[in-house]
């Protein structure tokens, strides 16, 4: 049985930021010009209301969590339902095809616990872009914290934007640089495999009100040119945070003290995956060993 549609009521925010960066692409795409911003920008702030508990504990549930592990306060991977919205409007102004937008990965730093009961003071930033001709890499910074741990949350983002080239400026196909495909380094050991339906994809949508259509309607993910729907990013990165709790740290979530993803293909549903650690602190979400491999990272555990 899937998640409840209940939990839409909650993702008005991130719904308007949505409409918002439609809004921007349609801006673009008729030549109407933004208002410019400057790199870095203005931080940006915001003080939201404390999270619906239930909210929350189907949001854990859904990424294979024990709710109780979290008792009165917010994990830290659930960031994507409160960010987004003050996310979305550091990008308004930039010359780019925000409508082609790649979730490239991110980095968190978690120095405390987010209180599930106090208000979530926000704070947001475009701190630099990397613009190479072929694509432009964003940098986006974001910090949540409480009343009690105003800076408990430390988040990176780095989204990718591809750039159209002139063919004349494109190297010719023989000329380009071979590279290897990242895959799951062959010593890597597994610590659990997942079985993932396309449902997933909308249990997630429904609870941080992600609902980009390539996530939960098999038309448009065929149409975006892949042959059915694709699992979120930071569902997949939920997923490996709550896998090395179980697996290395005894089943508490509050050992992570850093962790950094790159999504390097999207995870097309239904898969079979499996979570994957090395000696090096490097985590994988694959296939199998010298497979295919969707999230590369590392991570830091707390003394």
């Amino acid at each position: 049985m899937g998640t409840s549609l209940k939990y839409i009521r909650h993702q008005g925010p991130v719904l308007r930021a949505l409409g918002r960066t439609a809004v921007e692409v349609l801006r673009q795409q008729v030549g109407r010009p933004s208002p410019e911003r400057g790199i870095p920008g203005p931080e940006l702030f915001e003080t939201l209301p404390a999270r619906a508990p239930d909210l929350v504990r189907a949001y854990i549930r859904s990424v294979g969590g024990a709710p109780d592990a979290y008792a009165g306060e917010l994990p830290p991977h659930f960031f994507s339902q409160w960010t987004f919205p003050l996310l979305s409007k550091t990008m308004v102004g930039l010359p780019y095809p925000l409508g082609r937008a790649l979730n490239g990965g991110c980095r968190l730093v978690v120095n405390g616990r987010i209180a599930a009961d106090e208000p979530l003071e926000v704070r947001a930033q475009l701190a630099g872009v990397e613009d190479d001709g072929r694509r432009a890499i964003l940098h986006q910074r974001v910090v949540t914290g409480s009343r009690s741990a105003p800076e408990a949350l430390e988040i990176d983002f780095y989204p990718i934007i591809p750039l159209n080239r002139d063919k004349r400026d494109r190297p010719k196909k023989g000329d380009r640089p071979k590279k290897d495909k990242p895959k799951v380094p062959s010593d890597a050991r597994e610590l659990e495999r997942w079985r993932l339906t396309r449902r997933d994809a909308l249990d997630f949508a429904i609870l941080t009100g992600d609902f980009n259509p390539i996530h939960w309607i098999p038309l448009a993910a065929r149409a975006s040119g892949f042959r059915s729907t694709i699992l979120h990013g930071f569902a997949s990165m939920g997923r490996a945070v709550e896998g090395l709790a179980r697996a290395l740290w005894g089943g508490d979530p509050h050992r992570l003290a850093e962790l950094e993803v790159r999504f390097r293909r999207p995870l097309v549903l239904p898969a079979d995956v499996g979570l994957y650690v090395d000696d090096a602190g490097g985590v994988y979400v694959g296939d199998s060993p010298g497979g295919h491999v969707y999230l590369t990272g590392s991570f830091r555990a707390a003394d």
